[in-house]
């Protein structure tokens, strides 16, 4: 059950992202950390995430990102907003 909740926050996470500017000025996108801590704590293990225990928000990796899009499929996301 615990990697259905990872999944499905991760997916909720990209969802809500937006797109912020890093100091190099390359995109990256941003989610705020309104989870729990635990879910937050197994994704950014898997290096899903990044985030620091001092921001209100997290980072989205490159395979955070990439697993994401693939979970719209998974859960059929992409053909319930058609």
């Amino acid at each position: 059950m615990q990697e259905q909740i990872d999944e499905l926050t991760l997916l909720l996470l990209y969802l809500t992202s937006f797109e912020e500017k890093t100091v190099l000025g390359e995109t990256t996108a941003r989610s705020w950390k309104g989870y729990p801590f635990e879910t937050l704590d197994n994704l950014t293990n898997k290096d899903l995430l990044f985030s620091s225990n001092k921001s209100k928000s997290v980072y989205l990796t490159e395979n955070g990102m990439k697993l994401a899009k693939k979970l719209m499929e998974k859960y059929n996301y992409l053909r319930q907003i058609k």
